[in-house]
């Protein structure tokens, strides 16, 4: 597989879609997020979604000139109708309102609707942490590809949440996750590379495992509706009522609050040109409102050290923290590059000659 400059990526990440109409501003946004999301090693998250929403495009369910509308307003929170915007600009400007307030009042909620996919759930959280607040994120999904604990078939998405802090010494704590066993579009990272999935990931309509990521694809996006991605946790006995009670949990949030759509009821009369009317939640809490400046970083910074001096089971692997391999996998690839797959690019070259953009990635 081939590495490709990091500006490379969000350079051609960026044509294609201020050619696809976006404002330079947004696509700036999208860009960036998107490119960054490839750099801390989430390729399911990253420039692989532009075939995704190129097909959106096709089907009018994206607004590339969206004018962001706040439906209710107050010194804490707000609701804003995204206007079928891609999700990374709407978010974006979500949490950054979240922030605006929270450094205001203490904490800041932005509920968002009529959105789209926003990539990864951390790009949003992130903000909040480096502006030196807590963040939390959660969102809607568009795929209706888990399956709940004792179901045959899919009915939540894989319904993201993410949380970051600002640490001082310490990078800061950055979680990221699905709240099913994998994130739907890692699936879809190992059939771009052939490779085959853990056990655990897929069950099929009568709950075995499929290790296959063509038929895992074929399941997920097929009309069968029978079968998909285990809750996190996979099993009853390890777990997965937990999973498929965060997974309602995100979407109550995310897309409950908001006035958003949930997927298996919208799927049911959605035409060609319907919005997917996604929703996201976007909080902030200013630290700085429970505690004196600097406390909490201090004090997390503590945890973290206690976190890291853990025992290791293997002495070659010290214990992590949350946001650890993307940090090191940010590192490595603004280095040596982004590594894209020969038929993820053979697919990008596609997009970029339909958008008549030159292809850079060569």
């Amino acid at each position: 597989m081939k590495s490709y400059p990091v500006d490379l990526v969000r350079a051609q990440t960026r044509d294609i879609l201020l050619r696809w109409g976006m404002s330079e501003e947004h696509a700036t946004v999208t860009a960036d997020l998107m490119t960054e999301t490839d750099l801390r090693g989430v390729d399911s998250h990253g420039i692989s979604m532009l075939p995704s929403y190129e097909e959106q495009l096709e089907l009018k369910q994206v607004n590339v000139r969206p004018s962001f509308k706040t439906v209710r307003e107050t010194p804490v929170m707000a609701l804003i109708d995204a206007d079928a915007s891609i999700g990374h600009p709407a978010a974006a400007y979500g949490m950054n309102l979240a922030v605006d307030k929270a450094l205001k009042t203490g904490v800041g909620v932005v509920s968002v609707f009529n959105s789209n996919h926003f990539g990864a759930a951390g790009c949003y959280s992130k903000i909040a942490a480096e502006r030196g607040c807590i963040g939390m994120v959660t969102s809607a999904t568009r795929g209706v590809n888990m399956v709940p604990t004792f179901a045959a078939e899919p009915i939540l998405g894989t319904n993201p949440i993410a949380f970051a802090a600002p640490a001082k010494r310490h990078a800061n704590f950055e979680l990221d996750m699905a709240t099913t066993t994998v994130a739907a579009n890692k699936i879809k990272v190992y059939k771009l590379n052939h490779k085959p999935m853990p056990q655990g990931w897929m069950v099929d309509g009568q709950g075995e495992p499929v290790t296959d990521a063509a038929r895992a694809m074929a399941l997920l996006h097929g009309p069968e509706k029978e079968g998909g991605i285990t809750p996190l946790g996979g099993t009853r006995e390890l777990g997965s009522h937990k999973g498929y009670g965060l997974g309602a949990m995100v979407h109550i949030l995310g897309g409950v609050l908001s006035g958003a759509a949930f997927s298996p009821i919208r799927n049911r009369t959605q035409k060609v040109g319907d919005p997917n009317n996604l929703g996201h939640f976007l909080m902030a809490i200013d630290p700085k409102a429970f505690r004196a400046e600097g406390e909490f970083e201090s004090d997390l910074d503590d945890v973290i050290d206690v976190l890291r001096d853990a025992r290791p089971a293997n002495p070659s692997q010290p214990v992590l923290i949350p946001g650890d391999p993307e940090n090191a996998t940010r590192k490595q690839r603004l280095a040596s590059g982004i590594p894209l797959p020969d038929d993820l690019i053979a697919l990008l070259r596609g997009i970029a000659q339909r958008a008549g953009a030159k292809f850079v990635l060569e």
